[in-house]
């Protein structure tokens, strides 16, 4: 990371405010769209603006600790301000772009309670984070962020799907689009979340949480305005017996237990003006902190042959399919026939009741798998409940690198209260300290750990394809909601890819046999649209062997890209996604169940020609979901092409230098 740090670019202004005593600070963007007024002394409280526009009323903030002296905020004093302009280069290791700079102007305040609160304004959104400079230990009895939005806007909140115990879930579902009055008092929303302002769409989001708990909000179902609320801290936890999961029972009455010398996690309101400009906001991996594992080259991401989702559904062997030897082998030799990097090893290679992933089930010789995916260029991942692994972490790590194991896949968190982020932070660390990657599964959405972290390399959080097996949601709605909003924090495990493409009326859920919604173009550009490193083939090798050109093209694409720009796109209901990968490019389209025509202008491209290769819905998709057209065209930057999109569709191509 380079950063240069300049004194001048911020409007700092003192105003007298309508109570005596209380001071006004104003901080804009270097654009000067974006403005915050923060006013002090009867407590703390910050506006925001956006090209004159109010967005937020003043809204208060605090943090109220144990710690007497240190919980005035209703007469709170600030001793002292400093202000820079902050622009950096951030690389970005096994994320969307290869590097991208940020611009942003910085005011700090001195509080006379020991804390300290910075506020940062940058073109696309504005952050906040309060730094404690204390001696000893506190306890956050409280958190108070309020979000007093200036109108009834509508949100897109993702509500959580535990009514009995909300802090206990997934952090998997849909978004109700509602007016922010007609907030669901019942649950509390997890982030990010999004309010549409008209103009501009606000979404809230959080970076560099650690040993801190997650952000969820609530409303009170009468007036336009959000609050921050968090899972009190754990004080009894039970382990459930199928799995060994870990639970929490009962709870203190408090939120955290912290150093007196600090930092919170930065509050975000990304603020867009564009739906195109969603997909691409890096606030979050840009206020993380930086990389602590040095060296990275060692973490490969790539592909990953998943055998959970089709429940193990191979067929034409002359073996008894399941978790068990031959059937790992067989997913590893479809691996290695296809250039996939990986082998996921999911939940049943060790007995998940007796929570001990040291011993394997009889009818698996890890040992042995991992030689024979090592001889054939395969790379093995193993699956684990994360509290599971937890308690065995330097063993499990040391034993497993040693074995050849290249990451793991951890599961059900189902949390994030400040226990539960001290376990991510955990694994993360002593995983890179063995060269294992981690796939977070079961876990609350990224806040930039994958920058600290780097072989934190995907993160799920995300309602993903295995709902398919159980339910019959819109997702093709989702798959056209979830980019602009949840992909702001971060990388996506959707776990696609499947070769059953059902039409919406044709859909079933059957969990043995599961199948996707919308048409095979559809799941091919998922794989070009959603920022996913480490990305799995959720199919069948004997599925995929049936479909050999759409199994090349996916094991083919790449994963990682030097550059991505959104095209086109309306939250809801398309987007056009395209990645540089050195000279050539990859471009995806995904809409709806409602059919339309992509004009797709090809002047993103550099002068010269290009080999695009074109895989797109069949003249039939609206009936049969697996019909496509695959087609071969010589293509230059003037060019356009016209791309018909069935319900529920999509459509990827490849675009390759032509050098000849």
């Amino acid at each position: 990371m380079v950063k240069k740090i300049v004194g001048t670019g911020v409007l700092l202004v003192l105003a007298l405010a309508l109570q005596a005593g209380v001071k006004m600070y104003t901080l804009k963007s270097p654009d000067g769209k974006v403005k915050l007024e923060v006013t002090a002394g009867q407590g703390i409280a910050y506006s925001l603006f956006y090209d004159g526009r109010l967005l937020l009323k003043p809204s208060r903030i605090a943090l109220h600790t144990d710690l007497p002296e240190a919980d005035h905020w209703e007469n709170i004093r600030i001793t002292g301000t400093k202000q820079r302009h902050v622009s950096e280069t951030v690389q970005a290791p096994f994320y969307r772009v290869k590097e991208f700079g940020i611009d942003c102007n910085e005011l700090e305040l001195r509080l006379n309670n020991g804390f300290s609160l910075l506020m940062r304004a940058y073109n696309d959104g504005m952050a906040y984070r309060f730094v404690a400079g204390r001696k000893g230990e506190m306890t956050v009895v409280e958190e108070r962020a309020e979000f007093n939005f200036a109108d009834d806007f509508e949100a897109y909140i993702p509500y959580s799907t535990n009514p009995k115990d909300p802090w206990n879930m997934a952090f998997q579902n849909f978004y109700t689009k509602a007016p922010l009055t007609q907030y669901n008092t019942e649950l509390p929303a997890f982030l990010p979340l999004t309010v549409d302002a008209g103009a501009v769409k606000l979404t809230l989001l959080e970076s560099d949480l650690e040993a801190y708990p997650g952000m969820f909000v609530c409303g009170d179902g009468k007036t336009p305005a959000l609050k921050g609320v968090f899972a009190a801290y754990p004080q009894e936890t039970f382990k459930n017996k199928w799995r060994c999961q870990e639970t929490v029972k009962t709870r203190r009455p408090y939120i955290a237990r912290v150093a007196g010398k600090c930092t919170f996690p930065w509050r975000i309101m990304a603020v867009t003006a564009e739906d195109t400009q969603m997909p691409v906001n890096h606030l979050v991996y840009a206020l993380a902190a930086p990389n602590r594992i040095g060296d990275y080259n060692w973490i490969k991401p790539g592909k990953v042959a998943w055998e959970w989702w089709n429940d193990w559904g191979i067929s034409g062997v002359d073996f008894k399919v399941g978790i068990n030897t031959p059937t790992y082998k067989h997913y590893i030799d479809f691996a290695a026939e296809q250039g996939i990097e990986y082998v996921v090893l999911d939940e049943g290679w060790s007995d998940p009741k007796q929570g001990d992933i040291m011993t394997t089930v009889p009818e698996i010789d890890l040992p042995e798998l991992a030689e024979y995916a090592r001889n054939k260029g395969v790379g093995l991942i193993l699956w684990a409940v994360m509290n599971v692994l937890d308690e065995q972490l330097e063993k499990a790590c040391r034993y497993y690198a040693g074995m050849g194991i290249k990451g793991f896949k951890v599961d059900f968190l189902d949390r994030d209260d400040q226990k539960a982020v001290e376990m991510v932070y955990r694994i993360a660390e002593t995983t890179a300290k063995y060269k294992l990657f981690v796939d977070f599964h079961g876990m609350y959405k990224p806040t930039g750990i994958n920058r600290t972290f780097p072989n934190a390399i995907n993160f799920e959080g995300v309602f993903g394809m295995e709902e398919l097996k159980w339910s019959n949601p819109d997702m093709p709605l989702y798959d056209v909601t979830m980019p602009f909003i949840r992909m702001m924090a971060g990388n996506v495990d959707y776990t696609q890819g499947a070769m059953r493409n059902a039409v919406k009326k044709d859909f079933r859920d059957i969990y043995s046999s599961p199948m996707s919604q919308g048409t095979r173009c559809h799941q091919l550009a998922t794989y070009i649209v959603f920022d996913s490193p480490l990305v799995m083939l959720c199919d069948a090798p004997t599925a995929y062997r049936k479909e050999p050109e759409c199994t090349r093209f996916i094991a083919g694409l790449p994963v990682v890209a030097d550059e991505t720009r959104i095209l086109q796109g309306k939250m809801g209901e398309y987007i056009v996604t395209a990645r540089r990968v050195g000279e050539d490019w990859i471009v995806g389209g995904l809409t709806d169940w409602e059919a339309r025509t992509v004009d797709l202008d090809l002047s993103f491209l550099p002068e010269g020609m290009f080999r695009a290769e074109i895989f797109c819905d069949g003249i039939n998709a609206d009936k049969k979901g697996e019909d496509y057209r695959h087609e071969y065209r010589d293509v230059k930057r003037e060019d356009r092409l016209k791309m018909q999109l069935a319900p529920g569709g999509g459509f990827a191509i490849r675009l390759k230098k032509n050098h000849n």
